[in-house]
């Protein structure tokens, strides 16, 4: 239940137009500073999730490996994209509080 909650913050922020998504794309808003999380999907390419681990981490971006590439993209809208940049702090925070169990209670 609460991570269907992290991927309903994931399409709000994109109706906002607080992410990026696709490997480029993110790169980009990584390297123009402007990422706050970056979400990869649990079966990206090892390749693609080692490269945007190294980038985001020189950045200083935190990193998620979370649900699949086709739970992903159903909560933007899109097809077929395993990489995701949250742009907005308030989104991102919120979505790393739920992925990290944040709201666990008991």
């Amino acid at each position: 239940m609460e991570q269907n909650k992290a991927l309903r913050l994931l399409g709000l922020a994109t109706r906002a137009g607080k992410i990026a998504f696709g490997t480029e794309s993110v790169i980009d808003t990584i390297n123009k500073k402007k990422a706050k999380l970056v979400i990869v999907a649990e079966d990206a390419a090892d390749r693609t999730k080692k490269n945007i681990q190294r980038i985001s981490d020189e950045k200083n971006v935190p990193v998620r490996i979370y649900k699949n590439i086709n739970e992903l993209s159903k909560s933007i809208g899109k097809e077929n994209k395993a990489v995701i940049a949250v742009k907005d702090s308030n989104f991102a925070s919120e979505i790393l509080r739920i992925i990290d169990g944040g709201e666990v209670i008991g």
